[in-house]
């Protein structure tokens, strides 16, 4: 085995300070989301997901890969929003083990709903604070790092 690449003190700041970040973000659009909308995060990602895709219908395994969600973890979360009325799952025809999410009238009005608040908060938040280099370089930065977790994915 070779030899730990410890992180420097620079890396170890930017690293704890990234964490932070996430960490406090998520929780704050958590906690605004629940209270504006009645929606969770999760609801948010799945209705979002599926508003992104023409005629609002996915397979299921296709959400579980764009979510990143293990099969029993989206299973239960569509569940609950079906139960809500926010998305309904359609069997496929052609796969007897596949099936479709769908958003419903309901998930449109719930994502259309919460979105402006949600795109306010984001906004306000973290990127009202950065000038557009700092912004251009954030994307080229999450860029590279996402390129080098696909590549270490294969």
């Amino acid at each position: 085995m070779g030899q730990t690449r410890w992180l420097d003190e620079e890396q170890q700041q930017a690293w704890r300070a990234w964490l932070d970040v996430n960490t406090q973000m998520f929780a704050r659009m958590s906690r605004e989301l629940q209270a504006s909308s009645g929606l969770s995060i999760q609801d948010y990602d799945v209705l979002v997901a599926l508003t992104d895709v023409t005629g609002g219908s996915v397979r299921m395994r296709d959400l579980g890969v764009a979510l990143q969600w293990e099969k029993s973890r989206l299973s239960k979360h569509l569940a609950r929003m079906i139960a809500r009325g926010l998305v309904a799952r359609r069997d496929c025809a052609d796969d007897r083990r596949g099936a479709f999410v769908e958003i419903t009238e309901e998930g449109v009005a719930a994502i259309q709903g919460a979105a402006p608040d949600h795109a306010e908060l984001v906004r306000e938040v973290f990127f009202d604070g950065l000038n557009g280099e700092q912004v251009r370089e954030l994307t080229t930065i999450c860029r590279v790092v996402l390129d080098r977790l696909d590549a270490t994915d294969r």
